[in-house]
């Protein structure tokens, strides 16, 4: 098993119980540390002077000042930094003739890279006080960067919950049953609040109906951070349409409707070959594979008794499906 690197304040549960038995024993055998390299290389555990395949512990409170003097020499950098850049800055604001008006916050900022993008919507749910409104349409939470995505949120979202604070998250109906989202809304504690459509605009991120994050890229390494009044105005009216259009997930769990023995699903479907859709691009708009996607349109068609793509589109508008969703 692979062990995943981290700092001593998240101490993985191996490590964390190998730990207390060579504080209690005294000391450990080397080869059972080896699943818990965290251990030698924090320097909590040193070889012993007279038997190098027996380890001894450092005592916690020798191994909580190293760590703490290390975390203060940070502060004082950081410290050192700012007025470093204060000495910097200071004579150039005196420079400008704008001087000593009040500095106006950009209202569109183009950010560039996942780290700076985290760490500005981290920033702003910090300073939240109220809600944030989340759209996250096909979040492929089954792949690693998605599990890493998830795995950083939930610290966020807690400490954001716990301030007293509402998430509200729109996801499409194809991801009601992913055992991540369900294991997500089991943890979090607080008002978090989920609902699904078929179908639904790019993800978004409004925090606090004063700043929103949208993705400026098709590769998620781009993201605009809007703060413009009219922009989240209208970013908010949006989301409170569909989020009033949206089957309940979480808390409470409604299943989308049938009407006539036709599901949610081959509604959406129905409507998209109506519109002359491919397979691929009704995939992309529903949150579903291609294989997948085909598959129901297989279903519809058979269902409706179609021999071919023009007959079932035919079909659709005959049945009255679409008009079932009126």
């Amino acid at each position: 098993m692979t062990h995943r690197e981290h700092g001593v304040e998240e101490l993985c549960p191996a490590g964390e119980k190998l730990y207390e038995r060579a504080l209690r024993d005294g000391h450990l055998p080397a080869a059972e540390a080896a699943e818990a390299p965290c251990l030698t290389g924090l320097g909590l555990l040193h070889p012993a002077v007279d038997d190098l395949t027996r380890l001894e512990p450092v005592a916690p409170a020798a191994v909580l000042n190293r760590f703490l003097r290390a975390s203060r020499a940070r502060i004082a950098e950081e410290r050192r930094r700012e007025e470093r850049l204060t000495e910097l800055f200071e004579p150039l604001m005196h420079a400008d003739p704008r001087h000593g008006a009040p500095a106006d916050t950009p209202t569109l900022r183009l950010l560039s890279g996942t780290e700076p993008i985290n760490r500005a919507i981290s920033e702003a749910m910090a300073e939240a006080a109220e809600e944030v409104c989340c759209v996250q349409p096909n979040t492929h939470y089954h792949d690693e960067r998605g599990q890493i995505a998830q795995s950083r949120a939930m610290d966020r979202d807690q400490a954001l919950l716990d301030r007293g604070c509402r998430i509200r998250t729109l996801y499409q109906h194809t991801q009601r049953h992913l055992p991540l989202i369900g294991a997500r809304y089991e943890r979090l504690r607080g008002r978090a609040e989920a609902r699904t459509l078929d179908e639904l605009p790019d993800r978004q991120i409004i925090v606090d109906h004063t700043v929103a994050f949208l993705p400026a890229g098709d590769d998620h390494r781009l993201a605009l951070e809007v703060r413009h009044p009219a922009l989240i105005g209208f970013f908010l009216t949006a989301f409170d349409r569909l989020w009033r259009l949206a089957t309940p997930m979480y808390p409470q769990t409604v299943q989308p409707p049938s009407l006539g023995g036709v599901t949610p699903r081959q509604r959406a479907i129905a409507a998209l070959l109506v519109e002359g859709h491919t397979d691929a691009v009704i995939a992309e708009r529903l949150g579903m594979n291609v294989r997948t996607a085909r598959l129901h349109i297989a279903k519809l068609a058979g269902a409706l008794g179609s021999e071919s793509r023009a007959q079932l589109g035919y079909l659709i508008g005959r049945s009255g499906i679409l008009d079932q969703e009126r």
